[in-house]
């Protein structure tokens, strides 16, 4: 008895005797991709952004013919640590983490690493040379939605501000902020908060209920994921101060494309990839580790800013108008080799 992938060992061999034209386009080990297994270890799962993300890496995943193994920890950091345990035990080739925190990632990463397994993460910093990181460029993403928010609102306003440290995407993004902070002394920022109970829309709104009551005068929310925007924008609604509050945002969804179109809703520009997209990367570039190539120390899927005027004027109501309308949404040329298969369109 021989394995799927020694057979195709010894056609590769074969395909350089005269006369036979046996080729192999594949590198290994995805010459025999029914034996190569990779796990996607979650830590946040819930809402339009991560779903999408998921069926970005499932797609790439079978356009690729490998099995693909879902672990998720629904937030619970030593589950999550666990669950890279139960991927090292079942002996998968890859593992891609996606989110969690530094503390409780890093020595789960190293044992996966230690164990010979390859190893890409996904807007959490493992701190680990030997991992690299796929990241949305999270600091243009909201550097693109201050700028408009600049542009709408001029240099001036009273801010309330969505964060929750300990995130990577959302420390990075909370850099730019302080940055922007800096750079306009005119934006005063009145209140902080922020959570990621489940469901995080809806425990985001029940904070700013208070925020907004406690604080009439903001004219700017700046909530750089789309579940916090949309909790903020339940809350504003509820205080009938949807044509007083303008709210900037980060990612995308279709649910939130139509939140954004609603008559008079304050829910002005978001920045966003496409979260299929980025799922789709952050398999390319484990399968590049596993074909023994190099994606990079940081594989950076680069934004669209998304304006509530650019919906209404292009009539966009959801995410494949979205794809259709701004091409550069669905496709990002980054972690690409020449023999990459890519999902169907």
């Amino acid at each position: 008895m021989i394995s799927r992938r020694v057979f195709a060992g010894l056609l590769g061999s074969i395909a350089l005797l005269p006369g036979l034209a046996v080729a192999q386009d594949m590198p290994a080990p995805f010459d025999a991709p029914a034996e190569v297994e990779i796990a996607l270890v979650r830590y946040l799962s819930t809402g339009d952004f991560f779903q999408a993300y998921l069926s970005g890496v499932e797609q790439q995943a079978a356009a690729l013919g490998v099995t693909l193994r879902v672990f998720d920890s629904r937030q619970d950091a030593a589950l999550q640590a666990d669950m890279v345990d139960q991927a090292i035990a079942l002996g998968v080739d890859g593992i891609i983490v996606q989110h969690g925190l530094t503390e409780s990632m890093q020595e789960a990463v190293q044992r996966a690493v230690d164990a010979g397994i390859k190893v890409v993460a996904f807007d959490v910093n493992v701190e680990n040379p030997a991992v690299p990181q796929i990241e949305q460029s999270d600091r243009d993403l909201a550097r693109l939605a201050l700028e408009q928010a600049i542009v709408d609102n001029g240099e001036a306003w009273t801010a309330g501000y969505v964060y929750v440290p300990g995130i990577a995407p959302l420390d990075r993004r909370d850099e730019t902020w302080r940055d922007f902070k800096g750079r306009y002394p005119g934006i005063n920022e009145v209140a902080m908060f922020g959570t990621l109970d489940n469901p995080i829309a809806n425990a985001v709104a029940n904070q700013a209920r208070s925020v907004v009551s406690a604080n009439p005068t903001i004219t700017v929310m700046f909530a750089p994921y789309d579940e916090f925007a949309k909790g903020v924008m339940i809350a504003v609604n509820e205080a009938g101060m949807g044509t007083d509050v303008s709210i900037y945002s980060a990612d995308v969804s279709t649910a939130d494309i139509a939140m954004m179109r609603e008559p008079d809703s304050p829910w002005k520009a978001t920045a966003a990839t496409n979260p299929a997209v980025v799922g789709e990367v952050s398999v390319r570039a484990l399968a590049m580790l596993l074909a023994g190539e190099e994606p990079g120390a940081q594989v950076i899927v680069p934004p669209t800013l998304i304006t509530q005027a650019m919906l209404n004027e292009l009539d966009i109501s959801n995410m494949e108008e979205l794809g259709a309308k701004l091409p550069a949404f669905v496709h990002a040329d980054v972690a690409m080799p020449a023999w990459m298969p890519l999902p169907r369109r």
